[in-house]
């Protein structure tokens, strides 16, 4: 049986193996996991659909493979009793067969098809473009300048990720003015010999394949140490960067009186523990009162494209995890306004423990519209968290400090001892102006202070 690749989310089409856990004649059961695999997602374990033994492997680590592509034969059970031809018959063939089919679709690639040097005939100054778009043109080292002179078939002639790597395949030609006419000579010359493209393809791969593997790297003193980043790290600077780029980040901040929050959640952990097995942390709170303020202003539970402002009906919310790597990730409570305390505990429980045992799934992680991140879990009293895009807005919890503080009472002021928090609101300022930004925190700290010590959870 070849086992193929998964889909593993809706808008995903393909992944990089990272580790093979099983290896050529390991035997495999049902369900038994065979490989990790990594999207631009999340890093996930493959399980085999079928038991038996790895005959062979197709895939090597590091590759890049394709949704429903072949990555293993596994020779099961049926085929050990006397099948007529074993599995691993077809696989020769059809790796001849991708092979030929990939050398073929190098062809149309050539700059002979498709000049780059013919782009767009004014460049897009201001384009909008994805950060995917973005990540592949730095790794791929497309400058500004041919990016915005990329003719793009999305909409509004947005560059997508097809044109870009259609770009790539072609030689990455310059496509400005002053480099486009020796590009533009260069095409009619690789026309006249088309029989020679296949071979020319794999022979021009061999410089761009070079200049990959001989990346400069930094000079470094004997009292120094280099860390190379692992793919999340390279990720996860890559979006933050995109972030501060793409939205005018602005910061608004406000203190909560979360006494009472306080109080009742330590007349309940104790029994909620021996009850559930799980801790009762105060997020599923701020979780909460966030949902109930983005349903007071619907506006911040939007994200944009282009001069559009998308309007979400539902209320998804990121919690930022931070993993044993040092890495962080972001899974999503789908729908959180419609579940209550012990749902909204539950269900940050299951995917924090999950987040941290890389068992998560790509729809764990995919529709979030706002992003809640605890820095208070580390000590810190505020921060200036960065947006997910394409959200327009994140909000920062700080940690519960005690302070004295004004009450007022029936016989006057008096001077007590109270818990409070910062709330940190970070947002896009093309759509969220510091009205709606600053009511928005203030609504949050609202719900926080006005909590009915006699919920029952």
């Amino acid at each position: 049986m070849e086992m193929t690749m998964p889909k593993m989310g809706e808008s995903i089409m393909e992944g990089t193996v990272l580790k093979w856990l099983k290896q050529v004649g390991d035997a495999i059961e049902q369900d038994e996991s065979v490989l990790e695999v990594a999207t631009d997602k999340v890093d996930t374990e493959v399980p085999a659909l079928h038991a038996g033994v790895l005959q062979e492997i197709l895939v090597e680590e590091g590759q890049v493979v394709a949704v429903g592509a072949p990555i293993a034969v596994i020779e099961t059970d049926a085929a050990n009793a006397g099948a007529p031809a074993p599995a691993a018959a077809p696989a020769a063939p059809a790796a001849s067969d991708n092979g030929a089919a990939t050398a073929a679709a190098q062809v149309p690639h050539v700059p002979a098809e498709t000049p780059p040097a013919a782009g767009a005939a004014q460049p897009q100054a201001g384009r909008f473009y994805s950060p995917l778009v973005m990540s592949i043109a730095r790794e791929e080292g497309i400058s500004m300048g041919d990016l915005e002179y990329l003719p793009g078939t999305g909409n509004e002639g947005r560059v997508t990720k097809k044109d870009i790597l259609d770009y790539v395949a072609g030689g990455k030609q310059p496509l400005t003015p002053q480099a486009a006419t020796p590009a533009a000579a260069a095409a009619p010359a690789a026309a006249a010999t088309p029989a020679a493209a296949p071979t020319a393809a794999p022979a021009a791969a061999k410089p761009q394949a070079a200049a990959t593997s001989t990346k400069a790297v930094p000079s470094i003193s004997g009292g120094q140490e280099l860390i190379e980043m692992d793919r999340m790290r390279k990720m996860i600077a890559q979006r933050m960067v995109d972030s501060k780029r793409i939205s005018p980040h602005v910061t608004s901040f406000v203190e909560a009186d979360v006494t009472d929050i306080v109080n009742w959640r330590n007349k309940h952990k104790d029994a909620y523990k021996k009850r559930e097995g799980e801790n009762l942390t105060f997020t599923p709170i701020f979780i909460q009162a966030i949902a109930r303020a983005i349903q007071d202003y619907p506006l911040i539970n939007v994200s944009i494209d282009g001069d559009y402002i998308i309007k979400k009906r539902d209320i998804n919310i990121g919690v930022a995890v931070a993993l044993p790597s040092g890495n962080l990730i972001v899974p999503v409570i789908h729908n959180a306004d419609q579940l209550n305390l012990n749902g909204l505990s539950k269900k940050l429980n299951d995917l924090a423990n999950r987040a941290r045992t890389n068992k998560l799934k790509p729809e764990d992680l995919e529709g979030g519209t706002y992003t809640v991140s605890n820095v208070g879990s580390f000590g810190n009293v505020m921060g200036t968290p960065i947006i997910m895009q394409p959200q327009v807005a994140i909000m920062a919890v700080g940690a519960i400090k005690k302070k004295p503080a004004v009450i007022e009472t029936p016989q006057g002021d008096l001077i007590g001892v109270r818990h409070f928090m910062f709330l940190s609101h970070s947002y896009d300022h093309r759509v969220v102006d510091g009205s709606l930004g600053g009511m928005f925190v203030r609504r949050v700290a609202d719900y926080l202070e006005q909590f009915d010590p006699n919920t029952s959870i």
